[in-house]
Parts: structure tokens; sequence; C-alpha cells
């Protein structure tokens, strides 16, 4: 499991089935969805989008990219998404965000 979700981190930018990823684990959905919660104590699509916004999390501290722009980078597509699940995540959106933790350094 450890190998996809490396995999999986690295292609956020992608869309995913459960059966597609069932595939490439060589599983049957049921079973590659038990053994995803059992790796990871959620569902696939939770893990993916928890991942998603994590890294918009950084894009938003870290890039000049608009917010368009870190939809498309982190999967969600559209700024719509990603305003939603970051918003229902975070409790605030991308913008307010951004405006808070831009070059933000942490203190050791």
């Amino acid at each position: 499991m450890e190998e996809l979700l490396v995999w999986l981190t690295e292609n956020l930018d992608q869309q995913f089935s459960v059966t597609e990823l069932a595939q490439r684990m060589h599983l049957s959905d049921r079973t590659f969805a038990r053994r995803f919660r059992a790796a990871t104590g959620t569902t696939p699509t939770s893990w993916i989008n928890s991942q998603r916004i994590l890294r918009a999390q950084t894009l938003l501290e870290d890039s000049q990219l608009s917010i368009d722009e870190i939809a498309r980078e982190t999967g969600f597509g559209h700024a719509v998404l990603l305003r939603h699940h970051f918003h229902r995540t975070l409790g605030t959106s991308p913008a307010s965000y951004r405006q808070a933790f831009r070059g933000r350094v942490l203190s050791p």
C-alpha cells in the first residue's frame, strides 16, 4: 500500500476511481477499500482529498499560482471545488489562507 500512497501523492492532479486504484493493486474494489482503510484509517477518497488540501496549502504559502491554477495542480479541477473542500476542511477560503500564511517562516 505504501507504494500506491507515494504514487498517489505524486499524481494528485489526476482523477482516480476506487476501481482504478484497486486494479492497480490487483485487488477487488471491496478488498482494496478494506485494506486502504486498514492502512490509512480512512477511505481512498477522503485520503486523496486531504492530500490535495495539504498540497494546496503548500502552493498557497509558497507559490504565485492563482487559485484556479492551484485547483488544477491539486486535482480539484476548478476553483469552486477547491474552495468547497478547503472551507469544509479548514474553515477558511484559499485566498484568506494565503493572506494569513504566505511566506510565513516557522521558528525552530
